[in-house]
């Protein structure tokens, strides 16, 4: 043998040891597979132990013994294709042993090794990237489930505009499983549970009360806002004993079966309104990540509370406000009626001894009084039964205010009538309400000898016209410096009604009110 062939050899087994160096010392796995039979032939140090093998049991493994049947297809293909030259680079599944299997991504090649064609695989464990990948896509996704469960919740509480207790937990429990859960509204000095969910035999003994030991229990129970969690409800915790000790008669009723429990403070501002419990069986349930999205509802549920305070107060003063209504009505017509009628009758029986025609001057005037008055008990009696209103023909409602009228001030009120009108029950409403106030006014300020109503009906619109011969006024003023503070309510109500309403009138020329609606193919359908 040449010199030169010698040291051609020893540089081809050189370069062949250096090969071997990076082959075994990589930290990625290499796998030399056969491409004819899918078997290794040989495998560095990182390929064997990454899949949990010895080398001898490694090596003449077949591809389906450690790459998971849903990525043996992609062996497959880029065994096909190798002739070409390509490096492919893809993600797989391998598996381990015990056949558990892991993330890996892989580039393959295909190379000559022993002089028969094989396909090298640089193999990278990715298990912890690709888990990590996914637990933050769950958590992003869990984040935005969360808040636009927020968001739901947040909009069925705020229109709620009647105090719904249950929907409150049902909410909650979108959010946070819990065994069970009660909503309290501080009354006093006590808790009382408004609500339960989860236990029939608490749902039963709704609502209970759970009194308070003095204000620093108070203090202590609402944490400076913020939920309070008990990981074991029987332990010897601080915590533990605070709560065992605050339930007190109910402990057994609400702590049976259940090992974490937390508090979740109701309050608005600095004002406390009430709290939550939230009990589970499972000892330490109760993560920060459940405390925060308990309170987010806590808070939400704080303003439902409010907004359905201020709505029972709404409705409480509306009513105030409208027996007071009806109290200065009674007093300013039927009252004053019925006043003036025992007046008459207490002197009709000496004025019929004195002078019968007189007398009977005095009967028609009692007559006229008591069925004013008659008239008037109709008008409020149809005011505390609104149905009355709109199932009452329009017609017979002016004729009713018109008597009302004639007897409060004893002048002639003539209502005219062609045909029976139907309206829809908001417009009818409108028509009566502004007819009613155009007779109060006339009543308190026109000092008018004549009034006259007429409503008119041609199939599509309606037009009711009022008028007075009384002192009038000027439209163009301060209409409440003269009196007439009802105009602009009647401007408001026919406005609402889609409704044209038109007043004209002078000082000493009286007044003229004209209230039109026409009937459209939009109002029809509405």
């Amino acid at each position: 043998m040449t010199k030169k062939k010698i040291r051609s050899q020893l540089s081809a087994e050189d370069k062949e040891q250096q090969y071997r160096i990076i082959f075994e010392s990589a930290s990625d796995g290499m796998i030399i597979s056969d491409l004819e039979t899918g078997r290794v032939v040989d495998a560095n140090p990182s390929a064997i132990k990454m899949h949990g093998y010895t080398r001898e049991e490694f090596i003449g493994l077949h591809l389906t013994a450690y790459i998971h049947p849903d990525s043996q297809r992609l062996f497959t293909e880029s065994a096909n294709d190798s002739h070409s030259g390509s490096i492919f680079d893809v993600p797989a599944v391998h598996l381990y042993k015990d056949g558990s299997s892991f993330y890996v991504d892989v580039r393959r090649t295909a190379i000559p090794f022993q002089a028969r064609p094989c396909l090298l695989s640089v193999v990278r464990d990715v298990t912890e990237r690709i888990t990590a990948e996914r637990l933050l896509h769950e958590r992003v996704e869990l984040h935005t489930r969360e808040q636009s469960t927020l968001l739901e919740i947040s909009q069925t509480l705020a229109s709620a505009l009647e105090l719904k207790p249950g929907l409150i937990l049902d909410q909650l429990r979108v959010l946070i499983e819990y065994t069970h859960a009660e909503l309290f509204v501080l009354d006093g000095t006590a808790m009382v549970a408004l609500a339960v969910r989860g236990s029939q035999r608490l749902e039963e003994t709704v609502p209970f009360r759970i009194r308070l030991k003095g204000p620093e229990t108070l203090t202590r129970l609402f944490n400076k806002h913020r939920p309070d969690r008990i990981a074991d409800v029987w332990s010897a915790d601080p915590s533990a004993k605070f709560l065992r000790s605050l339930l007190d008669d109910q402990a057994d009723l609400l702590l049976k079966g259940v090992r974490a429990w937390m508090w979740v403070p109701v309050a608005v501002k600095n004002r406390v309104i009430g709290s939550v419990g939230v009990a589970h069986v499972e000892r330490d349930y109760f993560t920060a990540h459940h405390a925060d999205l308990a309170l987010t509802v806590a808070n939400q549920a704080a303003i439902t509370l409010i907004n359905a305070e201020l709505y029972e107060n709404a409705q409480a003063l509306a009513a105030l406000q409208e027996r007071q209504r009806l109290a200065q009505n009674l007093h300013d017509a039927v009252n004053q009626s019925l006043f003036s009628a025992g007046l008459i009758a207490d002197v009709l029986p000496r004025l019929w001894e004195r002078d019968q025609d007189e007398a009977r001057k005095s009967l028609n005037d009692l007559r006229r009084l008591t069925r004013a008055a008659q008239a008037e008990m109709r008008a409020l009696l149809a005011e505390l039964r609104p149905s009355a209103i709109t199932d009452t023909d329009l017609g017979d409602l002016l004729h009713l205010l018109g008597n009302a009228l004639s007897g409060r001030i004893n002048i002639p009120v003539t209502v005219t009538v062609e045909k029976e009108v139907i309206l829809p029950p908001e417009t009818q409403v409108a028509f009566y309400r502004i007819c009613q106030e155009a007779m109060n006014n006339i009543a308190k300020h026109a000092k008018a000898n004549r009034v006259d109503i007429d409503l008119k009906h041609d199939g599509t619109a309606v037009e009711l016209r009022i008028h007075d011969d009384g002192l009038g006024f000027d439209p163009e003023q301060n209409t409440s410096e003269h009196g007439h503070y009802g105009l602009s309510m009647m401007r408001e109500r026919a406005e609402a009604a889609g409704a044209l309403l038109t007043i004209t009138s002078q000082p000493g020329h009286g007044a003229e009110l004209i209230l039109q609606w026409t009937k459209t193919p939009q109002k029809e359908a509405e």
